[in-house]
């Protein structure tokens, strides 16, 4: 989504407010004297043709009135009726004005009549490039460092480090209102009502850049173009925190589904999965929205979730491990190096573990002398200081003691002091000092555990999974013949979705390679009993039929059947309870397979739902007929990498049974995350696929296999093809950007896009450049590629940044030779462009080749300019952009030249 002329909207010179009005509580009278009290250093122009004067300043009657020698109107406020709306936004468009900010209400939000008047004011915009409108329906927005209120709020935002962006305009009177009383302040507060034009990810683009905000808070009910958002959030979460606060939490009813998936995953699911792999902090309650964000942005992200208690009294203590083991974080074990140190620094009394319990005659050096030995063991993530005032507490002091040792570490330090006016000094004294203090253990805790879910969210952003994974072989073509088939079999009714049959389901699932139980369909009896016969017993016999979802609730499953006679009974009752259960029911007989035995299996269950807002999601939890009794699930975007399939069974409270317990040797865990990747490869290949599950999912200690399987598809999806990924919130590795190239000295080298995977060869690339070559590429000098470093410039968001590696094969292994870079801004109608070639790799055409392959690309992604950086005296690059027709813009004293193309 474009952030251009944004800037016009929050940084004006000139504003208008049309309908601007004296009336008493009226939107425009408040709109104009809000910009007036809060110290508007620009132009204003209040717009009404029925005033001549208001609040001292010259009231015109329309825009074309305004004196606009010296360039046009910035921003229009709007705060007429809705009716009139679109005229005024054409009026807005003919003067050139590039801002607006519509207050006014009356739109969707009250029926079809508003739809009709938004969707008009939309079409109106349209004819005006460049033009930006934040609303309608909006509170309007403040940007206090450049003293603006373009709002009719009641309250007025104070300058702050947090960029508040709300889809409720009544919500944000009241965080106004609150703020105020706490002293909260705000980089920019934004109420962006119907989000006709400019949206969420917009915002967290434009933020990004502004070096006023250090964090957002985001409130949402919705979101609208989830790819844009995703890319955004994550671009931002990369270095500074994004807090969400998401109401509308529960469904109010499940539509019907085709699949036991499809009644499982609901959009909080999808909203929850989203959220966390774009790499925001979601809270679920208002009250730690602004705790969470003044914390995240000024404490440094735990490493993990180990927390150690220094305390003066043992039952706050416990009430914070309570809170801690409640939230699924570690008590810390702290190392035999710390508790010799601790020995020779507390009394004999003290605790001997964690909570670190420094008695209550502690005064605040022995304080500060334990926090310091706890942030300095390995074992620890982050310090929880408790103080609960007792005689001989000095809480003033004590917080000096903790502030000095909390200097002394990059770990988190929260504390507690507990009670009131006898600690308030010390709770004063810490936050001038920036050290987080909270006013009970619980709160405290809460707190540090929303660290932790940031740290490990962050270390999820640089995991941008492929598409389709080396060596991997698909037979597209066949499964496109599946559904095509399926379509062409239907009755020729209006459903939107059809199932496939068990036996497609597992055709489809064994051309990803995913394991399956070899099924068999049979009419009748006899052919069920000439079927078990020959697969050999015991064996699992099923209802065959597409109108049943759950074969259980009907009595159409029957397990170990271990001879022809207990097979002939299942069948006579299959048949029997399933027509009496559902009669309306379509039947096709039932399907045979053999029974899986052993011990040593774990079951899981496997789906995905593809949704309205954020595509397809995959779910894995506990699998087997208990699957929704006991709700064991965890939700992810696809497709997977390694390291995503495992955080999902990680995240499972069945995660302990799938390890050795009890006897049990492991399961296959390599196997069973290879499987889920390319279960997710599968959805991600296939936007037909509306949803899909595989219950069970058998993993045992020798292999992993789909039992039951079963996918929905949409029947319109097939007859009209969509665009690849089109159904997925992130753009997976794009594939087809992978090609072999020859260079002029006959080398033989792959161009592809870079892939996490890199980061080893990427380092080595940079090893082997010459300072010489590094200062060229990167305009500063580096001693050495560190992992933070290799993260930017490995883990690409290909939606908005692609870098191309040429690859070769050099004394039998592989590596980079050169690296050509892309990456567009959030307009996406400009992007950078960087290049860098290993000194060895010089001067056999790998830059120019580097330099075609990336104009090509460029072009197939629709950007209309390329710009590039170059230093002066690297005159073989600038040869090579000037005859490719770029132009060089070299400036008199300037240690740069500034390529540009437009494609």
């Amino acid at each position: 989504m474009p952030t251009r002329n944004l800037a016009k909207i929050f940084r004006p010179k000139k504003v208008a407010v049309i309908g601007a009005s004296n009336r008493d509580e009226s939107v425009g009278q408040r709109a104009l004297r809000n910009l007036i009290a809060g110290g508007f250093a620009g132009d204003i122009y209040p717009v009404n043709a029925n005033y001549s004067e208001l609040e001292g300043h010259r009231c015109y009657r329309s825009l074309a009135e305004i004196d606009v020698s010296g360039g046009p109107v910035d921003l229009a406020i709007i705060c007429t009726p809705a009716a009139s709306v679109p005229n005024v936004v054409r009026q807005c468009g003919e003067s050139g004005v590039l801002g607006v900010v519509i207050l006014s209400a009356g739109f969707r939000e009250v029926g079809s009549q508003g739809e009709q008047i938004e969707a008009e004011i939309r079409k109106t915009a349209k004819g005006f490039e460049g033009l930006r409108i934040i609303g309608p329906n909006s509170l309007g927005l403040m940007s206090p460092y450049h003293q603006l209120n373009a709002s009719f709020a009641a309250d007025v935002a104070t300058r702050g480090r947090v960029a508040f962006i709300s889809q409720s305009g009544a919500l944000c009177a009241s965080v106004l209102d609150w703020a105020a009383r706490e002293g909260i302040g705000f980089s920019h507060f934004v109420s962006i009502g119907n989000m006709l034009d400019v949206g969420v990810a917009d915002l967290i683009d434009y933020f990004a850049q502004d070096r006023w905000t250090d964090s957002i808070i985001l409130y949402v009910e919705s979101i609208a173009h989830a790819r844009q958002f995703m890319s955004a959030a994550r671009a931002f979460t990369r270095n500074k925190p994004i807090i969400v606060y998401k109401a509308g939490r529960f469904d109010e009813s499940q539509k019907a589904a085709a699949t036991h998936t499809g009644a499982m995953i609901g959009s909080e699911n999808a909203y929850e999965a989203a959220l966390t792999r774009a790499g925001a902090v979601r809270v679920l309650e208002l009250a730690d929205l602004f705790d969470c964000a003044e914390l995240l942005a000024r404490q440094e992200a735990p490493a993990g979730p180990r927390l150690a208690i220094v305390t003066n009294a043992g039952g706050p203590g416990v009430m914070a491990v309570d809170a801690l083991l409640q939230r699924n974080g570690s008590l810390a074990e702290l190392s035999d190096t710390s508790l010799e140190k601790l020995d020779a620094l507390l009394p004999p009394a003290w605790s001997h573990g964690n909570p670190i319990d420094v008695l209550s005659d502690a005064d605040a050096s022995r304080f500060g002398d334990a926090v310091a030995v706890a942030l300095a063991d390995k074992n620890v993530d982050g310090v929880l200081v408790v103080l609960s005032p007792q005689i001989w507490t000095l809480p003033l002091e004590t917080a000096d003691a903790v502030i000095e040792a909390a200097k002394r570490s990059r770990k988190p330090v929260l504390t507690t002091w507990l009670g009131g006016l006898r600690v308030q000094t010390g709770i004063e004294q810490l936050r001038q000092a920036g050290v987080p203090t909270y006013a009970t253990p619980e709160k405290a805790v809460a707190s540090f555990m929303y660290l932790v879910k940031y740290a490990r969210n962050r270390s999820m952003l640089y995991e941008t999974p492929r598409s389709v994974p080396i060596g991997f072989q698909i037979d597209r073509d066949h499964l496109q013949t599946i559904f095509r088939e399926r379509v062409a079999a239907c009755d020729g009714d209006s459903q939107d979705y059809e199932t496939l049959s068990e036996l497609d389901s597992k055709t489809m699932l064994a051309a990803y390679g995913i394991p399956v139980c070899e099924t068999y369909a049979a009419s009748d009896q006899a052919a069920a009993l000439q079927i078990a016969d020959e697969i050999g017993y015991p064996v699992v016999m099923k209802i065959h039929s597409p109108s049943i979802v759950h074969k259980s609730d009907v009595g159409g499953v029957a397990l170990n059947l271990i001879d022809r006679s207990a097979a002939a009974k299942a069948y006579d009752q299959i048949m029997r309870q399933t027509q009496q259960k559902r009669p309306d029911a379509r039947i096709d007989g039932v399907t045979v397979q053999r029974m899986m035995v052993g011990p040593l299996g774990r079951e899981l269950f496997v789906g995905s739902k593809q949704g309205p807002v954020f595509g397809s999601v995959l779910m894995v939890g506990l699998g087997g007929t208990a699957t929704e009794l006991l709700w064991d699930r965890t939700f992810e975007l696809p497709p997977l990498s390694e390291r995503l399939a495992r955080r999902m069974l990680e995240s499972l409270r069945a995660w302990p049974l799938l390890g050795a317990y009890r006897g049990q040797a492991p399961v296959d865990l390599d196997r069973l995350i290879e499987v889920l990747m390319r279960i997710s490869y599968l959805v991600a290949d296939a936007p037909e696929i509306m949803e899909l599950d595989i219950n069970p999912l058998l993993a045992t200690p020798t292999e992993v296999v789909a039992l039951d399987a079963r996918i929905a598809f949409q029947r319109d999806a097939v007859l009209h093809p969509r665009s690849p990924y089109s159904h997925l919130a992130i753009c997976p590795y794009p594939t087809q950007f992978t090609r072999p190239l020859k260079l002029s000295s006959g080398v033989g080298v792959l161009l592809r896009a870079i892939q996490p995977e890199d980061e080893p060869m990427w380092c080595e690339l940079i090893a082997g450049c010459s300072a010489e070559s590094i200062q060229m590429r990167f305009r500063y000098m580096f001693r050495s590629a560190t992992h933070e470093l290799a993260s930017r410039y490995c883990f690409n968001d290909y939606d908005r940044e692609i870098a191309i590696v040429a690859e070769v094969n050099h004394d039998g292994r592989n590596k980079l030779a050169g690296v050509g870079r892309l990456v567009a801004d959030a307009d996406h109608h400009e992007a950078e462009f960087a290049i860098l070639v290993g000194d060895a790799w010089q001067g056999h055409g790998l830059g120019a080749a580097l330099m075609d392959y990336c104009l090509q690309i460029s072009k197939q992604m629709k950007w209309k300019r390329i710009v590039a950086e170059v230093a002066p005296q690297n005159r073989r690059i600038l040869d090579m952009f000037a005859s490719r027709g770029f132009t060089l813009d070299r400036r008199i004293g300037a240690d740069v030249v500034i390529a540009k193309k437009v494609l």
